[in-house]
């Protein structure tokens, strides 16, 4: 067949090397399409880019024009067009991973040039220092220019506020001169070595990287630094940065008060800033600043800010009760354009907290570089990155929604949880008299459409009844709990602290017929959860899903917990290897319909580390409390060395709101407030099972205790069940087992011993006997065998004893013991044996639960 056509486009007719360059193929044939046959293909390509054979034969009926291609010919065009697509994508990712690693090393070697500087001074002042402490009289008598320069540039970093005459909104020159000020002290910490920084441990540059994160080291206040680069450009991020309740979880409002355009084109703005308090124990801050925006010379774009005190000048801004007044030392963003596109970003947030005006132990809190850094800094740097992430269209939409969409219901959910801790009373909150218990505070709101939003459809409840909101709320301190393994634990076992009733209450506020006031019950959850992920953020430090709990009425009455509820859920900081500033978990009901202007009522925890963590990496840890440490050699003596390495205390706020009806608002206080102590009460048993303490320093890791005397304990075990029944122990699992020990501990049954007193508690448990009893070996020793057994097994044991003691062994019937959680298993058979030394003296007393499993 001859050409199909002069001119166009040729392919090679070859499906084993559609890229190659030849134009010779099968018997020498080659194809030149023409521009209208390259466009017919164009639009079946976009539409199919690989149509099956059936759907080429149909594209050659249909267009006329291609009748003269055979469908190999029309296969092999589409197999090129597939791979010059791809070859086009790979060039431009790499274009785009070359620029980015161009403005990385420049960045980079900005970041060099700072340290060198940073170095230089910090070997002078060491020197200088030095001579000092040789020469104590040069600290009085030296007046040299470099000793004044010195101890001037010291006074400055501890006292920065220079006293300004005062100034005033009708002046926009001294306010000018107020933000040229602010924007000098800005950029000498940002590009500067004004302030001493710190690089955080675990951030490390790279094309994909966050950026370059540092934190103050010995200065005014806490400050933290950030530098990175985003495929945005310098306007859209700086449309995102000042808008701040986007990104800053902890920003309550920002109201801009005056503006003044400036004659170089940049604009001053007056600011004033609430913030929510992280807990209950510690009241909110409220900021007044002056925001800068200009133009630099060489096309960068600044926003800088400054608080507004008497020292700076300027007007005074609003005063607003119950809130503390916090300072912002000179801050701000520089944002430079790369070449190809995109920015590099410097931030700088500078604060001072008032730390003195809290609790002692909340203060690290407000002290923490670290905490600024992941509240706001880092905040900011991943809120621009998500946003570039998702306007290049990477992202799949979950549910049918976009992406803007997920991002409104996480802002709305974790401000509705914090609107519920710190309950603001202009937002209509009042405290209710309190039960004489200071430990549960129960708040109302009698104006919910306020709180929830004109944007969003009124609740059905609301608007058939008069009623309300009410919330219950509490926090607490706990010692040696790792924040991310709690929240994680609380997320993945909801029912082992939520109460059905209570949810099935919350679904049914969603409803215009809402539930009775439901009494708690002692038992978890009858049905169980169904997590259905939506959406998670780039780096999944955060991430939005539903929970589906499968309902199942206890009884004929309770038809509706029959049916499956729903929970629209955030969780964030559950990841133990990366910093956060929190961990939390923030829940609310909602319907099959699941509609974007949904009414939001949400309840959840937040747990805050107040001690930073070593900088090493935290070990892995596991969610089931059954796996916990066996002890290897020496494990035990490095349990507690090991727990100083995460967190020493954090507080932990809980927060639960209800929708009531006017006429039973004190029978849902009454509900709330018991509740949420029982809620307290379960997280607190958790607490106490997951602490490094208990734990230890490799959690998860399934070895036996290697002392000689657990080898010595495991053949008196198994020789004394020879002994006594005349037979071997039936081992589940022999492979790789190489000593009586491993057998032993590898043996699926349950296998347990206890001393031979008055009281017995027990000495040694296999690896399936520590998991039915949820515990350790280290915390075995506190566990009595009365404690695991019910009273029929304890009857059992009391009748069957004196056999044990005589004949040496006895069988015992199938029964329920419970482990140190609380938990109930269940077991077919259980055999007692007596536990013989090498003397043949009573050692102690062995057990083994057959077939066991938790109920």
């Amino acid at each position: 067949m001859a050409a199909a056509a002069v001119g166009g486009r040729g392919e090679r007719l070859s499906s084993s090397s559609p890229t190659a360059a030849a134009p010779q193929v099968d018997a020498g044939k080659y194809v030149r399409y023409t521009p209208e046959q390259v466009e017919a293909l164009e639009r079946v390509y976009t539409e199919c880019p690989k149509p099956s054979s059936l759907r080429r034969q149909q594209l050659i009926r249909e267009c006329p024009i291609l009748s003269n291609i055979e469908p190999k010919q029309i296969k092999v065009w589409f197999q090129n067009r597939r791979c010059r697509e791809k070859q086009r994508k790979e060039a431009s990712r790499l274009q785009t991973v070359n620029r980015k690693l161009n403005a990385m090393n420049k960045l980079l070697m900005e970041e060099n040039d700072r340290l060198q500087k940073q170095v230089s001074r910090l070997v002078y002042e060491n020197g200088y220092m030095r001579t000092q402490l040789h020469n104590p009289s040069a600290a009085t008598t030296d007046t040299s220019c470099e000793s004044v320069v010195t101890s001037g540039q010291h006074h400055q970093q501890q006292n920065p506020a220079v006293l300004h005459p005062q100034r005033d909104a009708n002046n926009p020159a001294g306010l000018l001169a107020i933000a040229e000020e602010t924007l000098a002290e800005f950029m000498s910490k940002a590009t500067g070595t004004a302030v001493e920084w710190v690089q955080m441990v675990g951030m490390k540059p790279g094309p994909d990287s966050i950026g370059i994160i540092a934190v103050s080291h010995n200065c005014s206040g806490v400050a933290a630094r950030a530098c990175g680069l985003v495929s945005l450009e310098p306007t859209k991020v700086a449309e995102i940065l000042k808008d701040r309740p986007s990104w800053y979880r902890d920003c309550r409002c920002v109201d801009i008060i005056h503006v003044i355009p400036t004659g170089n084109g940049g604009t001053i703005e007056l600011i004033y800033m609430q913030t929510y308090a992280p807990t209950t124990l510690a009241a909110p801050r409220d900021f007044w600043t002056l925001r800068y925006t200009s133009g630099l010379e060489d096309g960068s774009l600044v926003i800088c800010e400054r608080s507004l005190t008497q020292s700076t000048g300027g007007p005074s801004g609003p005063n607003t009760p119950n809130f503390i007044r916090a300072e912002v030392l000179p801050s701000g963003y520089l944002i430079r354009p790369c070449e190809g596109g995109g920015s590099m970003i410097y931030i700088v947030d500078h604060v001072d907290l008032d730390a003195w005006s809290v609790p002692e132990v909340l203060r690290p809190l407000y002290e923490s570089p670290k905490i600024l850094a992941q509240k706001m800094t880092i905040a900011a740097l991943r809120h621009i990155r998500q946003i570039a992430h998702e306007s290049s269209g990477e992202i799949p939409y979950g549910a049918g929604r976009q992406p803007a969409v997920f991002r409104t219901f996480s802002q709305r959910l974790s401000r509705g949880f914090n609107d519920a801790v710190s309950g603001f009373p202009d937002d209509g909150w009042s405290l209710l008299s309190s039960d004489g218990s200071e430990d549960i505070t129960i708040s109302v709101n009698s104006s919910p459409n306020k709180l929830v939003g004109s944007h969003v459809s009124p609740n059905p409840l609301f608007s058939t009844v008069g009623g309300g909101i009410l919330c219950a709320k509490a926090s607490m301190l706990l010692q040696n709990v790792p924040p991310a393994l709690l929240v994680r634990f609380l997320r993945e076992h909801r029912s082992e602290w939520a109460d059905p009733g209570v949810d099935a209450y919350s679904a049914a506020s969603l409803r215009a017929s809402p539930y009775a006031v439901p009494g708690l019950r002692t038992s978890g959850f009858m049905g169980s959860q169904v997590i259905l992920p939506l959406a998670h953020t780039l780096e999944h430090e955060e991430f939005l899903e539903v929970i589906r709990l499968e309902g199942h009425g206890f009884s004929h009455d309770e038809v509706l917990l029959s049916r499956d509820m729903y929970l629209l859920q955030l969780c964030s900081g559950v990841d133990e290897n990366a910093t956060s500033a929190s961990a939390q978990l923030v829940f609310a009901p909602i319907d099959e319909s699941f509609a974007d202007d949904a009414p939001l009522l949400p309840s959840g925890f937040r747990v805050i580390p107040l001690d930073t963590k070593m900088d090493g990496p935290s070990a892995t840890r596991t969610l089931d409390l059954a796996s916990a440490l066996e002890v290897g050699p020496g494990g035990a003596s490095r349990a507690s060395t090991d727990a100083s390495g995460t967190c020493n205390r954090s507080v932990l706020t809980i927060a639960f709101q209800f929708s009531y009806e006017n006429h039973l608002r004190e029978s849902v206080a009454a509900m709330a407030r018991s509740y949420v102590r029982a809620v307290m009460a379960s997280v607190q048993r958790v607490a106490v099972a997951i602490a490094p303490s208990r734990l230890g320093p490799q959690i998860g890791m399934k070895h036996p205790p290697a002392s000689p005397e657990a080898l010595t304990l495991a053949s008196w075990i198994g020789r004394s069940y020879r002994a006594h029944t005349g037979a071997d122990i039936r081992w589940s699992d022999t492979e790789d087992a190489d000593s009586p020990l491993a057998l032993l501990w590898k043996h699926s049954d349950a296998i347990l011993c206890c001393s031979l007193k008055p009281a017995p508690m027990f000495t040694f448990a296999n690896n399936a006997g520590l998991d039915i009893l949820e515990t350790t070996l280290v915390n075995l020793q506190d566990i009595s065998l009365e404690m695991i057994l019910d009273d029929e097994g304890r009857k059992a044991l009391c009748s069957e004893f004196p056999k044990i003691m005589q004949q040496g062994f006895t069988y015992l019937p199938g029964g329920v013991c419970k482990s140190s959680m609380g938990r109930q298993a269940s077991y077919e058979q259980a055999v007692a044996w007596k536990v013989l030394s090498d003397d043949d003296a009573p050692h102690c007393l062995a057990f083994m639960l057959v077939n066991w499993t938790f109920m």
